[in-house]
């Protein structure tokens, strides 16, 4: 009965977007109503979403904001400009997807997602502004990178905890998910979009993309600087702490952290274009009032997340799960993507259903492989209750229905073809 209480709090969170009423008044509407449907008392209702407010934007909130401000200095400074002409000149704009595709693997891979979110959003923004390419044509390989290296690649926090809970080998886990993550990701990034978003109208031999001379861009080493700055800082965080030991490592554990490194970056960008302060300071400024309603949209999904969470409804889930008999593969794939598609958040699903299938694993399953099984059920079917969607959405600037239709289906595409070589490498090792 409580999960069908949770398909009428969709139902009725969908209507009232559709009805134009502001996704954050809707989510927090329905956050309400839910958590009562679902009989928990009415101060454990305020409370779950004062919780999943705190616990959302904790997380988020100096992430984004300071995100941002990089984004609006090389916005407003050249750099991003800068940046669009080398890819064009390097890849061409015909191949400009593949240049956004390796652009969000390299940097999806040392940066959390909602920080490789708002590092790399600008960056696609330009692209498609130079070459009057759809947004969502050049966004959605950065965006489906960054996906599939949240969920399979350490040392993103679900591989690396799910690679302790199933005993597995971190080494394996980044080689087996490499395997997967580029032909997933050419998939759901490339092939997908090509099939959505018409271009035809555009004709891409004679475009040609060139600078105005009365430009003053920063070269191209220091525009790229500007943008990746964030991640240097957090590989070189995460190097540093493996190759030191003692103080050192303390040290580079703490630059490795998202929020710090975001906030040197900042400095450290400042240095590099060695502009007026002030004038700076405004663009940071403005930069973080841009995402303001993004925020506050966030926090409503997160008070939502956490109603589904408090209510129990997991533990349902996970007594409906103890009659299934399958492959321990299939089995935590389905089992994450079931949570994932109930409670909205990856990372809740990945780790709970770990826990649950944890002792149905045999000998012979190799639990590398069931690290990237349950990775990828957790991308499944992301829509209203998950913070990733409401940030997607927003940011592109598109309704509920063209969301579930581009960024819905794209993660479940990287769901199931992750699946499917998962299943691929259990045969062939």
């Amino acid at each position: 009965m409580s999960l069908l209480y949770i398909l009428l709090g969709i139902v009725i969170l969908l209507v009232l977007i559709f009805k134009k009423m502001n996704p954050m008044l809707a989510l927090l509407i329905v956050s309400i109503i839910t958590g009562l449907l679902l009989k928990m008392p009415a101060d454990k209702v305020m409370a779950s979403i004062t919780a999943g407010i705190g616990n959302t934007l904790g997380s988020l909130i100096m992430v984004l904001a300071l995100g941002a401000m990089i984004g609006k200095l090389a916005e407003d400074y050249g750099a991003a400009e800068r940046i669009v002409y080398v890819l064009i000149k390097w890849f061409g704009i015909k191949n400009i997807q593949w240049a956004a595709l390796l652009t969000g693997i390299l940097v999806g891979i040392p940066l959390f997602y909602n920080a490789g979110f708002i590092v790399l959003l600008p960056l696609a923004f330009s692209i498609a502004s130079a070459t009057g390419l759809p947004k969502l044509y050049v966004g959605m390989p950065m965006i489906a990178a960054l996906s599939i290296t949240h969920g399979f690649l350490p040392p993103h926090p679900g591989p690396v905890a799910l690679a302790s809970i199933f005993h597995a080998d971190i080494g394996k886990v980044l080689l087996y998910g490499l395997a997967i993550s580029i032909p997933v990701a050419t998939l759901a990034g490339v092939f997908f979009p090509r099939l959505t978003i018409s271009i035809k109208h555009l004709n891409l031999n004679d475009h040609t993309i060139t600078i105005d001379p009365g430009k003053h861009l920063p070269s191209a080493t220091k525009s790229f600087a500007i943008a990746l700055m964030p991640v240097f800082l957090i590989i070189a965080g995460n190097v540093g702490s493996l190759v030191f030991n003692g103080q050192m490592a303390y040290y580079c554990k703490v630059l490795a952290d998202p929020t710090l490194a975001l906030l040197l970056a900042v400095l450290i960008i400042l240095l590099i274009l060695q502009v007026s302060l002030k004038n700076a300071m405004e663009s940071c400024v403005e930069g973080a009032k841009n995402i303001t309603m993004i925020l506050l949209i966030i926090a409503a999904g997160g008070a939502f997340k956490q109603i589904l969470i408090d209510s129990g409804v997991g533990e349902q889930v996970k007594t409906l799960a103890e009659d299934w008999h399958a492959s321990p593969l299939l089995l935590g794939w389905g089992l994450a993507a079931l949570l994932r598609i109930t409670l909205g958040s990856s990372t809740v699903a990945s780790l709970t259903a770990a826990g649950i299938v944890l002792p149905l694993i045999h000998n012979g399953t190799p639990p590398e492989l069931m690290v990237l099984a349950v990775g990828a059920g957790s991308l499944m079917l992301s829509h209203v209750n998950d913070t990733g969607f409401w940030m997607f959405k927003e940011y592109f600037g598109l309704s509920v229905n063209q969301t579930f239709r581009t960024w819905t289906a794209m993660e479940c595409i990287i769901s199931v073809s992750g699946l499917i070589g998962v299943m691929i490498l259990n045969a062939a090792i």
